[in-house]
């Protein structure tokens, strides 16, 4: 029974259709907790159950009266030890994941998924393996899940192992306090169709999603900072520019950047240089590409993560089972691969505003923003932690769909690798914070440098106080770890304005 009387956090309730990404994270990061199941959904997964039971005692349905794979023409056979225990065996077989077990939040952000994908109602599993989810998911609890197992075909490993934990025969790991779901039976017709979907890969991907897009949202208070600091001009950013091109996320980055900045939609020229290079000119149009490409991930994840995805499908409709493929993960691995390379877009272009930053031409201080002592470094080695962490970003930003396998004797001749897909694009989060946060340092440095401050009142003006407050004020030369590791703590925070 799920703890309908826990007070802290929301609730949220699963019915297998309108499952969000926003509501993914904050299940996994426990900031909210399961109601429990639409009662309609739930239903409608029990019927799914007695039909696909119905279903495969009177006939050849894939993975329930027959083996999996290349094994797909053996017939399981009602009678004797060997039928009767398939569905077991056919878990224990899949539960090799291989690796180091996975973070807690992406073990519950899989289990969030897949219930909801199960209140779908294609999967034909016995119900109680969704309220067994929710209950781990509400506790606090998660079955030891490790890293490799997929290959953008359904996260069978990780099921498995899931699996196995709900029938007690895998460990949970548990919050202190709670206590591993009871021990339920699972028989021939519930282990298909507990592995058949890609919930881990759909469950990081909405994780590693959230915290880009709240990365992405802090580079624009960032940029800001370094505009000012170099006293850059506000053209790039004018209404009619973006107008006269009108990608949504570029007006959106554009628009935003003026709020943060007190700018008006056409904001006068300014009395200096022309024109800035591009890490400021080409913000919206370099920016704009990674929040559209947020916006068509999240909406691919959206239909995936309520969908019923299973092979076989069990239409209560119908009273049928269709084979097909609609586990294939193309289009999140092709919306995975092409976030991250915009994202990794807009990385590169906050080095080219770090190493604006050191310029004298831009800032009218001293080379690398160093004091007055004699060949100051000041920032100088920023850009070069900056470069590493863009350069492990940028390899972690190869298309995982670039991949290719052929397995189970031949019969399965292709892989969408969304499951590393994922992987990397929650690597990826990591070093674009990385990034970003020695930006912050040089752009906080350089305004106290120049004795400037955003106009009292506005958004930005709240990004210097809180930047500067807790940022060390101390210009002489001198390591920099501590205050690129406070500064990629104060992102999240600047997300918000």
């Amino acid at each position: 029974m799920l703890d309908t009387s826990r007070r802290a956090g929301r609730r949220i309730t699963l019915d297998g259709t309108a499952l969000h990404t926003a509501d993914i994270a904050a299940l996994a990061e426990r900031t909210a907790h399961p109601a429990a199941p639409d009662p309609t959904a739930y239903a409608r997964a029990a019927e799914s159950w007695e039909t696909a039971r119905r279903l495969a005692a009177t006939g050849r349905v894939y993975g329930r009266s027959t083996g999996v794979g290349a094994n797909r023409t053996e017939d399981v056979g009602a009678a004797g030890a060997a039928g009767a225990d398939h569905g077991l065996r056919l878990l224990r077989s899949h539960a090799g994941g291989i690796g180091d077990p996975l973070p807690a939040r992406e073990v519950r952000a899989m289990l969030a998924v897949r219930a909801n994908q199960l209140l779908a109602g294609g999967a034909g599993l016995r119900p109680g393996v969704i309220t067994a989810l929710l209950t781990a998911l509400d506790t606090g609890a998660h079955p030891v899940v490790h890293e490799h197992g997929a290959v953008g075909t359904g996260d069978l490993a990780a099921l498995a192992q899931t699996g196995l934990a709900l029938a007690g025969e895998h460990p949970w790991h548990c919050a202190p306090g709670a206590r591993a779901p009871a021990p339920i039976a699972l028989d021939n017709n519930d282990a298909l169709a507990l592995i058949s979907s890609n919930a881990l890969t759909l469950g990081q991907s909405a994780l590693a999603l959230d915290e880009l897009r709240r990365l992405l949202a802090a580079s624009l208070p960032v940029a800001a900072l370094s505009l000012l600091a170099v006293g850059g001009s506000y053209e790039p950013f004018a209404e009619p520019v973006l107008r006269a091109r009108p990608h949504p996320g570029s007006a959106a980055a554009a628009t935003r950047l003026r709020a943060l900045s007190g700018v008006p939609p056409r904001p006068a020229p300014p009395l200096g240089r022309i024109q800035d290079p591009y890490g400021f000119r080409c913000l919206p149009q370099i920016h704009g590409p990674a929040l559209d490409a947020a916006d068509t991930l999240d909406g691919v994840l959206t239909v995936e993560v309520n969908a019923a995805a299973e092979n076989p499908l069990i239409s209560i409709e119908d009273q049928a089972a269709y084979h097909h493929g609609n586990f294939y993960a193309a289009h999140a691995g092709l919306a995975l691969d092409t976030f991250r390379l915009a994202v990794l877009q807009t990385a590169r272009l906050s080095t080219a505003r770090l190493a604006a930053l050191s310029e004298p031409d831009l800032t009218r201080l001293r080379p690398f923003l160093g004091d007055a002592a004699p060949a100051s470094s000041g920032v100088m080695i920023l850009e070069y932690a900056a470069g590493a962490a863009l350069g492990e970003m940028r390899a972690v930003s190869h298309p995982a769909s670039l991949g290719h396998a052929v397995l189970s004797r031949g019969v399965e001749e292709q892989a969408s690798f969304a499951s590393l897909g994922a992987r990397q694009t929650l690597r990826a989060c990591t070093y674009y914070r990385q990034v970003l946060a020695c930006e912050l340092v040089a752009a906080v440095r350089a305004l106290r440098m120049r004795s400037l401050e955003p106009d009292p009142g506005l958004p930005l003006a709240t990004a210097f106080r809180r930047a500067s407050g807790a940022l060390d004020p101390r210009m002489e030369d001198r390591p920099l770890t501590d205050d690129v590791a406070v500064a990629a703590g104060l992102l999240d925070e600047l997300a918000e304005l």
